[in-house]
């Protein structure tokens, strides 16, 4: 059983925020040494931070880019740059599969999303807002900076970093449970969480032909024995009988806090007989995209969701119940989904 990748090929781009010292070059670093057989394009502010060294450079791509020796890319700019390195780095050509964009420690995160999902290039979505907190100086960061609670509310995904250096870890990623808007929070140290949170990790060994459904899932080397598993949870979900559009919306709309990812296939037999639609959500954010059924495949849901302290069998049981035998359509049953399918002549879709 496969799953293959929507066409055309959609780079996730993810915003990596935090204020200063909270870990996000750390963390940065850590994704590009972990990467596996994935290919990171990074934007960075403060580009000399990167351990570049480390990662054995083998040459300039051009201006402010240069190619490092695991195959990322990282380019230094400013914000009225994004868009043109956001195009740079979604060129088929360079395999990237997930942008990663470290803000400056002084940076608004809300404008960099708001650049992003304004992008109108095809080939990216937008990959989630990664919020860095330092549990060790959560308090007086606090103090400094009140925008914080702001920041949080606003992201997909919450690090709680630094947790070997704080005293009172267990208060801290409660606090920042309570100011985060369902977003997942995922406690680290030395800014080493799972690549799998954020993006698809290729196998180390580039395999020929699709990537089987299990493998969105599994993990196929042995280098996330050093990653933080039990911090999160994933769950598979497959269904050869179609979901009933209205049921399903109910199901995302209600979607508990931290489920931080849900990515896959959709059958809404009767509704569309056409297509299956291919389903992004990072957080709140959510989009849908209608594209034909493979021509002799078996038409089957194909869902992986991923998330931090998740109740992986009673939301099999919710997406079980979503499953329908109805033989027609309800001509008003697909408008809850037609709301997350973007026009390309209207705005970028906003978080659900």
């Amino acid at each position: 059983m496969s799953l293959p990748s929507p066409e055309p090929q959609q780079i996730p781009v993810v915003v990596l925020a935090g204020f200063l010292g909270s870990g996000k070059t750390t963390l940065l670093n850590h994704l590009l040494h972990r990467s596996g057989g994935s290919r990171i394009g990074a934007i960075v502010n403060d580009f000399g931070a990167i351990e570049i060294d480390a990662m054995a450079v083998a040459g300039a791509l051009g201006d402010s880019t240069v190619s490092l020796g695991n195959g990322c890319l990282c380019c230094a700019v400013d914000a009225s740059e994004l868009d043109q390195y956001l195009e740079r780095l979604a060129e088929p050509s360079l395999g990237i599969d997930v942008i990663v964009i470290e803000a400056s420690g002084l940076a608004e995160p809300q404008e960099l999303v708001r650049m992003v999902l304004a992008s109108e290039h095809p080939g990216i979505v937008y990959g989630g807002l990664v919020e860095v907190v330092d549990a060790a100086e959560f308090d007086d960061t606090r103090a400094r900076h009140p925008e914080i609670d702001r920041h949080l509310a606003l992201a997909d995904l919450a690090v709680v970093n630094k947790l070997d250096r704080a005293a009172d870890g267990g208060r801290v990623l409660e606090l920042v449970r309570s100011l985060v808007d369902r977003a997942a929070v995922v406690p680290a140290s030395y800014g080493r969480i799972d690549p799998e949170f954020l993006f698809d990790c290729r196998p180390s060994e580039e395999r020929i032909g699709q990537l089987s459904f299990d493998d969105l899932h599994e993990h196929g080397t042995d280098d996330h024995a050093e990653h933080l598993h039990s911090a999160y949870d994933s769950l598979s979900f497959v269904s050869r009988e179609p979901l009933d559009p209205r049921r399903l919306m109910e199901f995302l709309d209600s979607r508990p806090e931290g489920l931080y990812r849900i990515k896959g296939y959709v059958d809404f037999g009767p509704y569309d007989l056409l297509n299956r639609y291919a389903v992004h959500a990072v957080g709140r954010f959510l989009r849908f995209y209608p594209e034909p059924w493979p021509a002799g495949g078996e038409r089957l849901t194909q869902l992986v969701l991923i998330g931090s302290g998740i109740d992986a069998s009673g939301l099999d049981k919710e997406l079980g119940a979503c499953r329908s035998d109805a033989p027609h359509a309800d001509e008003r049953g697909m408008w809850g989904v037609l709301r997350y399918v973007q026009n390309p002549e209207e705005d970028p879709a906003e978080p659900a």
